[in-house]
């Protein structure tokens, strides 16, 4: 069964019609906000993709962790990660994402929905 791994913030609306539609839903964390299971702990096929916003893999200058370290095992295990940043701030974010590994998918909140069903 597909499964979404999904950042607090996440539209619910959209998450509930998922999982109306068979898709499990896993929350994920970052390190600082506890919302489920660390990011860094999914292994290899636990999900499909990954979503949230930006925000939530950007952290504090005091916690000194980079878009790269938290995303780390997505980028291992090959998890895609859908990232929700207003259009005109794409360009933006793909410059901080940059390190972070070539799964990484920039979209307009429109385009939240369709990125995720190309994963599934």
């Amino acid at each position: 069964m597909p499964r979404v791994g999904y950042f607090e913030g996440t539209d619910p609306l959209l998450l509930s019609k998922l999982a109306a539609e068979g898709v499990e839903t896993l929350p994920v964390a970052n390190t600082w906000d506890g919302h489920g299971k660390y990011v860094n702990h999914l292994s290899k096929g636990e999900v499909n993709v990954v979503v949230g916003y930006l925000h939530k893999v950007v952290p504090a200058e005091q916690e000194r962790m980079g878009p790269a370290d938290l995303l780390f095992a997505c980028k291992t295990m090959d998890i895609p990660v859908v990232l929700i940043v207003p259009a005109p701030a794409r360009d933006k974010a793909k410059k901080l994402l940059a390190e972070a590994g070539p799964k990484i998918h920039v979209v307009a909140p429109e385009e939240v929905e369709a990125e995720i069903r190309k994963h599934l």
